[in-house]
């Protein structure tokens, strides 16, 4: 039965076939002119194994891309990380899961910080790595001998992202990227971000793919954790049981290329920013036609 669910949801309303759709990146690719700064906010991998990049085709796959965009962006193109560039369980919860190895991978193979910062006049563009926010959620996907590892990475992250809140003055306005919301409500658990809170314009985050789980969520938001459905279920209740926490973040989503099966929502944002800070950002939404 479930075998069939899952198959049904991936054919009317997910995504019928995930790896038939690469000639959308082409057509980012091929967007006019060219933009002071380009963001790519995750989810560069097939993740066919489910252990991220340290899996020989997933890493490919991920290079592949960024190779693309880094050929046509140069040095304006920054990315941060998704979770299936570091592995997560599948539907099933049958295989996979984090791994120490993936987040190594996506450092010293493709390139990716797990932490950046670009300064636009008042302007703080700020990248994180969701997954590691939100490990409290993912933990019991990763192996037990790696468990310390990504606890120490976490503080490590976290101190740097209470560091960079710390900075921001009165007329600062900060974009944040952050792939997964699952990580929000752990970040709103820093009081520096708390503090810095009036100056997040917007996070522009990815994960869900489509405005139509985007909404669903909005409306599931307090929902009670699920324990006994298996861990792709427990890892979104959890999520969405925090997710009244996602408000002061100002959330933007920006689906994936393809969107859903079903609304067919796919596209991406540009934006333009006024150096000053008087004027707020102008999000622009290019529907990708499939």
């Amino acid at each position: 039965r479930v075998r069939t669910f899952v198959k049904l949801f991936r054919h009317y309303i997910w995504l019928r076939d995930p790896f038939a759709h690469n000639h959308l990146l082409d057509a980012v690719l091929a967007h006019p002119g060219h933009p002071d700064l380009v963001v790519a906010n995750g989810d560069f991998s097939c993740d066919s194994g489910f252990i991220g990049v340290s899996e020989p085709a997933a890493q490919q796959s991920a290079r592949e891309a960024l190779q693309k965009l880094r050929h046509r962006f140069g040095p304006a193109f920054h990315a941060t990380f998704g979770d299936h560039e570091l592995g997560k369980r599948s539907l099933d919860g049958k295989s996979g899961g984090l791994r120490l190895a993936s987040f190594d991978a996506a450092q010293s193979e493709l390139g990716l910080e797990p932490f950046w910062t670009k300064r636009i006049g008042r302007y703080l563009l700020i990248g994180v790595t969701s997954t590691l926010i939100a490990f409290p959620v993912y933990a019991p996907e990763a192996l037990a001998e790696e468990i310390e590892g990504w606890k120490r990475l976490r503080e490590k992250h976290l101190a740097q992202i209470a560091a960079v809140f710390s900075t921001l003055e009165k007329n600062d306005r900060a974009l944040l990227f952050c792939h997964d919301p699952t990580a929000l409500p752990y970040l709103w658990e820093l009081p520096e971000v708390q503090a810095a809170a009036p100056r997040i314009e917007k996070t522009i985050i990815g994960h869900l793919h489509t405005q139509l789980i985007w909404t669903k969520s909005l409306l599931l938001a307090g929902m009670p954790s699920i324990s006994f459905m298996g861990g792709s279920i427990r890892r979104m209740s959890r999520a969405l049981h925090r997710a009244r926490d996602w408000r002061p973040f100002k959330v933007l989503l920006c689906p994936s290329l393809t969107g859903s099966e079903l609304l067919k929502d796919g596209g991406y944002y540009t934006a333009r920013l006024d150096p000053s800070g008087i004027d707020p950002a102008v999000f622009r939404f290019h529907p990708l036609p499939r």
